[in-house]
């Protein structure tokens, strides 16, 4: 059994990474709420898109280390280390930023991993796949041959080139999407343990 893994948003947490890296930078409010999605919506409704944009290439750049892993996610790759089963991570993620310095956002993923302890459970670099497209994320999914993939973005579970044969696995830990025919919901890293890995310890 292999269970593919997005990267950011589903492993990675950066609310409060984007937040101080906002207010370093004098671009929001201290009192603003430390979410990404706060941080986002605020400098877009000041017309500050190009701001975004920078900090984001910080965020998933040189400053990723700083971000956290989601709560529960390596209890998760543990539990699937106890089980037998393997994981993967794919994810779709650009080389570079689209503005501002010229990062290289795949070793910057890498050192994230490494500095949290991710490749001391379980997990290797050989099973980390980063993407330039999404047309390559979904092929990459298929030929793994993935048993399930978990992700946190709706429209990428619903691209009619996701590989039929994979359980879809939605990861909402803020409970903002509605239930989905075509997919299954986990509010977190230890709902989703009992979604995927309770057939498997149930055979054990």
């Amino acid at each position: 059994m292999l269970i593919g893994l997005d990267f950011d948003n589903t492993i990675v947490r950066y609310d409060r990474l984007f937040h101080r890296l906002a207010v370093e930078r004098g671009l929001i409010p201290a009192s603003l709420v430390a979410t990404k999605q706060a941080v986002r919506d605020y400098l877009r409704a000041t017309n500050r898109e190009d701001d975004w944009t920078e900090l984001q290439g910080i965020a998933y750049g040189p400053r990723i280390t700083d971000a956290e892993p989601w709560p529960g996610v390596m209890e998760f790759l543990g539990l699937c280390w106890d089980a037998g089963v393997q994981v993967a991570v794919v994810s779709h993620k650009t080389r570079h930023p689209y503005r501002g310095e010229k990062h290289d956002l795949h070793a910057a993923a890498h050192n994230f991993l490494e500095s949290h302890g991710f490749y001391d459970l379980g997990l290797s670099r050989d099973r980390v796949f980063l993407e330039l497209t999404l047309a390559a994320k979904l092929a990459r999914i298929g030929s793994l041959r993935c048993s399930a993939f978990v992700d946190d973005l709706p429209e990428v579970l619903g691209e009619s080139a996701f590989p039929r044969e994979v359980r879809k696995v939605l990861f909402d830990p803020a409970n903002a999407h509605a239930d989905h025919a075509g997919f299954a919901r986990t509010v977190s890293w230890r709902d989703c343990a009992d979604q995927l890995l309770v057939e498997r310890r149930a055979c054990a």
